[in-house]
């Protein structure tokens, strides 16, 4: 943020929110059992000071406070557009949805707001043209559901394929026909008026608030250089929720990767091209250099296959499209890639020449020379990997190979492709800080001068909720651990009567603990892979004594209240593997620094992931429900103390008996 940057905020905003916030408000009057809560309002004045100062603020705000209207109260206030950004489609849809038609009803003040996904999202009237000319689309059942799109694309407004519930998500052609950056031919496209990505950014610049996630706003960040990607237009201030993620999403999106995936798509696109009218090659120049690209690329990933096998004797080969997998990539590990990597380089580069001799080429393959010249940017810089800012590694996604560099520090990033964009900027989520502090969060985004506020929940653990940690578990570390956790997960559920989730640090110990559970009880258990996420929590809630066995997807942005979800088991303490790759180099950076990388980076991280999984619990005032903590570690170890004192200040036990007293008191 640049300091002294300051808009013009009403002087009334302070006096405007205690009305709104009072206890006979117009939030008490419209919205059913409404509770004031001095932690909303304290947050909400804090925004709003933010905004008026041109300040970041950092704004920790437990479970049951209340923030998303704590912050968006001030920001419709504000009479400055305003940037709302969600860690989880769940969240985005709540407030857009839900919460912002309550407050247009009940402030009395009229304002607009726009939803924005990411442009994958939405149909390309363009390359939906060029695809109903193809004959040969997909399977029979592709046909069908490209009539359903065909009728729709005349009706919709928007564009989006979320309004198609018929339509699968795995649907083939959807690829060719997404209104994608990397295919977007920007003002030069003959449908560019009535595009839906064009029809959605018109309607963002002329509304106040807008709905974003983090993926879209650091997707929209990495291209604001280019010609056209961008899609969110200039805003005033910023809200950034679920901020414990930011790091994460800015690590995807800063990167660079060369895979399978995009190679394949790149060929088609290149080859649908040609096969349709308007490109005239009558040497063959351009066919000649697609070919070659196609057949250097299947050289080069092979190559990337056996030096990655090489480096790791006994791992799959690719070609046998094995689970996912990341490796690093040491000194050396490339060498039997680097004369195939070059050869497809020059490949590109061929494709690019051929379509810049072509008289008067179309747009369509201006664009497909663009992709040809920045894929080949993108592998030089890969096949170098002597970036000292980037971390370097192979990674497999069920049959697909990918070379990837991502950054291996996002502080600068975040500071100038997110933060110096606004006057103001307010990040919060219910577990930012660690030890008391905001230190940890600060460094990683590289945060200065900024307000803080800590917000406690709302809810009363000692009374809503007990701390159960075994007392005899062996140490993770130990072989007997997974039947030893099979165990306890069984006994507790039996205590419980289901209604738990019980949430995995790997889908390995998933696999090792279901026959057992699903054996030893009769309560109805779903299994995370099983079915999409939205279908599992959907089953979850609507199923009495339900035991849902999840990973990492389901540590954060679930919302399950009442009595469907009376417990939640973690079989232990989520720490980043110092074998994944970007960790790793994170870690060596720190040590590099004089830092400790397990007290200063992975302990700080595994605490924060806890709470997001241990906080699916305790949703609203009526819930109760029983925390538990496999792992021993927490107990055994100096480290554990650091957990403990972060956890909500509910009852501790060992008594496994105390969960069965706790749900009939």
């Amino acid at each position: 943020m640049q300091e002294g940057h300051r808009l013009s905020v009403p002087s009334g905003v302070a006096s405007a929110l205690d009305r709104v916030f009072a206890d006979d408000g117009p939030l008490a009057q419209a919205v059913h059992e409404f509770e004031p809560r001095a932690g909303q309002r304290e947050m909400a004045n804090a925004v709003a000071r933010a905004f008026i100062e041109g300040r970041i603020l950092l704004a920790e705000a437990g479970t049951g406070t209340g923030k998303t209207l704590a912050y968006l109260v001030p920001a419709i206030l504000c009479r400055q557009r305003v940037l709302v950004s969600t860690g989880t489609k769940n969240l985005q849809e709540q407030i857009f949805y839900k919460d912002l038609p309550l407050l247009e009803r009940s402030l009395g003040m009229p304002f607009t707001a726009a939803y924005m996904k990411g442009r994958s999202n939405y149909l390309c009237l363009h390359r939906f043209a060029q695809l109903r000319e193809d004959p040969d689309v997909g399977s029979p059942a592709d046909r069908v559901y490209l009539r359903m799109v065909e009728d729709w694309a005349l009706e919709t407004a928007t564009g989006d394929r979320a309004e198609l519930e018929d339509l699968p998500e795995d649907v083939g052609f959807w690829s060719r026909i997404a209104a994608t950056a990397e295919e977007c031919l920007g003002t030069a496209c003959p449908e560019y008026d009535d595009c839906f990505v064009t029809r959605m950014r018109r309607r963002a610049a002329e509304s106040d608030l807008i709905v974003v996630n983090h993926h879209l706003l650091c997707a929209d960040a990495s291209v604001r250089r280019g010609a056209y990607g961008e899609v969110i237009p200039d805003c005033a201030f910023a809200v950034i929720d679920e901020a414990h993620q930011l790091e994460d999403v800015v690590t995807q999106h800063f990167g660079m990767s060369v895979s399978t995936f995009r190679v394949e798509d790149f060929v088609g696109d290149a080859e649908r091209l040609l096969a349709g009218a308007g490109v005239v090659d009558d040497e063959g120049l351009v066919g000649r250099a697609i070919n070659a690209v196609e057949d250097r690329a299947r050289l080069f990933f092979a190559a990337l296959a056996i030096a990655r096998m090489a480096h790791q004797p006994g791992t799959q080969a690719f070609a046998s499209g094995g689970s996912d997998d990341r490796v690093r990539v040491r000194p050396g590990m490339l060498d039997p890639a680097i004369e195939p990597g070059g050869n497809l380089v020059q490949a590109f580069d061929d494709v690019a020449a051929a379509i810049a001799d072509l008289d008067e080429p179309p747009e369509d393959a201006r664009a497909i020379a663009a992709r040809a010249i920045a894929m080949r940017d993108e592998l030089r810089f890969l096949l170098r990997t002597g970036d000292a800012d980037y971390v370097y590694f192979l990674e497999w996604r069920g049959r697909g190979l990918f070379l990837r560099a991502s950054p291996i520090e996002v502080s600068a990033i975040v500071r100038e492709s997110l933060l110096d964009r606004f006057a103001s900027t307010v990040l919060t989520s219910a577990t930012l800080s660690v030890d008391g502090s905001f230190g940890y969060l600060r460094g990683r985004l590289g945060i200065g001068a900024a307000a803080e506020v800590r917000l406690p929940s709302e809810f009363d653990f000692r009374t809503q909720a007990i701390l159960y940690l075994p007392a005899s578990m062996p140490s993770p570390k130990q072989p007997e651990f997974g039947a030893a956790a099979a165990r306890e997960i069984v006994a507790i559920l039996e205590r419980t009567l289901g209604r738990a989730f019980v949430l995995f640090t790997s889908y390995a110990m998933l696999r090792a603990v279901q026959p057992v559970v699903s054996a030893a009880l009769d309560f109805p258990i779903f299994v995370q892979g099983t079915a999409p996420r939205s279908v599992l929590l959907h089953r979850f809630r609507t199923t009495p004594h339900a035991v849902l066995l999840a990973t990492s997807s389901f540590w954060q942005g679930v919302d399950v209240a009442g009595e469907a979800l009376s417990c939640v088991i973690v079989d232990r303490l989520p720490f980043a593997s110092p074998a994944d790759p970007i960790v790793s180099a994170r870690l060596e950076a720190i040590t590099e620094r004089g830092g400790d990388g397990f007290a200063d980076l992975q302990v700080p991280l595994a605490i924060l992931t806890l709470l997001q999984g241990l906080g699916r619990l305790i949703r609203h005032r009526r819930d109760r429900g029983v925390l538990a903590i496999l792992d021993p570690r927490v107990r055994t170890m100096a480290y554990g103390r650091r957990f403990l004192a972060s956890l909500p200040p509910a009852p501790v036990t060992g008594d496994i008996e105390e969960i069965r007293r706790f749900f009939a008191s």
